[in-house]
């Protein structure tokens, strides 16, 4: 029996890496002579890097990259390797919140007016230094509301205020409103020969109600009067894109992520939104690991309606199903009355019984074990090989 154990990480508790070991034991303890093949899975949030190269037998780099309010940050990105999966050139995958987070920053400091994404930028020119061809980035939990554009000023892209002056590096959402030209003959020529696939799982568009700064920037720090300013800087520099790069990208779903760095992506380095799952499972060969599995045990740390909007949990299943192969769930908690149209076997919880939150935390990688090695023993005993 081959089986392959592909699950997300339990947020604040556990990584991917750690969960999918953890599985792992219970199915030996269930089947000593199954053939495990680990897929630690990620959607693009926290733990992507970590989690795509434990999957693929990569290597993790490091860079001094800007942090939001300026100052200098260590930052991490991956280059995968090509266990369990074979890319036809080197790939980086980077987590912009590594860079430019909102996690960087203390809450007293925290200003979107101010803040910017150039430290993802110059972790992009760090990955294309190592030899990248094609770049993942894992976009949210950002402290910016600046479009991209300290991103973009990164990769060498030039803004043009209204007295003709050279914006000064590191943009910050409040300085979006003296936008007046874009020029992209600076731009860095590697950002152009390399595909760039952004893994985004918001739809939020760039302005409006349920924009960029209306939805996340009180949660960076912005009060009523700051999210005006900042929709108005917004508002402007769709205004510029439009006009001098004849793209649209105010109303692009998820064009508002990690506060327009969606939008920004797109049109400053030609990047492509993807759902998360889809392109972490692309790189690490799921599709393909699945097509010879007997059972795929699958997880992460919340299992609810928003794991069906797509979530790893349920991208995962996904897969299995095309390739015919049954999958088990095994998350910290599941929402009560979830109808998953029949993509789960079985779906086994850490939270049961007499087994709350708090325990299940404390005892996560046990109850992981023992959650599996019982799955695995209903599995074989139904005869479902």
């Amino acid at each position: 029996m081959k089986v392959v154990i592909a699950p997300d990480s339990f947020k604040e508790c556990l990584s991917a890496n750690d969960v999918a070991e953890a599985l792992a034991a219970g199915v030996r303890a269930a089947a000593g002579l199954a053939v495990i093949d680990l897929c630690p899975m990620a959607d693009g949030g926290e733990g992507t890097v970590r989690a795509m190269v434990a999957a693929t037998g990569g290597q993790v780099r490091s860079a001094a990259v800007t942090a939001p309010m300026g100052e200098v940050v260590q930052a991490s990105f991956g280059l995968l390797g090509t266990s369990g999966s074979s890319p036809a050139a080197l790939t980086a995958v980077i987590e912009m919140a590594s860079a430019s987070g909102l996690a960087l920053v203390e809450p007293a400091r925290r200003n979107p007016m101010l803040a910017t994404t150039y430290g993802t930028g110059e972790l992009i020119l760090a990955a294309l230094n190592a030899g990248a061809e094609e770049v993942l980035i894992g976009i949210g939990g950002s402290a910016t509301v600046d479009g991209g554009c300290g991103c973009a000023q990164a990769l060498g892209v030039r803004f043009i205020d209204a007295a003709g002056q050279c914006c000064l590096p590191g943009l910050g959402g409040g300085s979006l409103v003296n936008i007046r030209h874009v020029d992209m003959s600076g731009r860095d020529a590697r950002v152009g020969a390399v595909r760039i696939r952004v893994a985004c799982d918001v739809t939020n568009p760039l302005t409006g109600p349920d924009g960029a700064a209306g939805v996340y920037g009180p949660q960076k720090g912005a009060s009523p009067a700051t999210v005006a300013l900042l929709e108005e800087g917004l508002a402007n520099l769709a205004e510029v894109i439009r006009r001098d790069l004849g793209m649209d990208v105010e109303q692009l779903p998820g064009a508002g992520a990690a506060g327009g760095l969606g939008a920004g992506l797109v049109a400053f380095a030609g990047g492509r939104l993807q759902r998360g799952v889809e392109i972490v499972a692309g790189a690490v060969g799921l599709a393909r690991r699945l097509a010879e599995a007997d059972l795929c045990i699958t997880g992460e740390g919340r299992f609810d309606r928003q794991s069906l909007s797509g979530k790893t949990a349920v991208g995962v299943a996904n897969l299995a199903a095309a390739a015919r192969v049954p999958v088990v769930c095994i998350p910290g908690q599941a929402a009560s009355g979830m109808d998953c149209g029949g993509l789960f076997i079985d779906v086994r919880p850490l939270v049961a019984g007499d087994i709350g939150p708090v325990e299940a935390m404390a005892r996560a990688g046990e109850l992981l074990t023992a959650r599996a090695r019982e799955a695995v023993a209903d599995f074989l005993a139904r005869g479902r090989l």
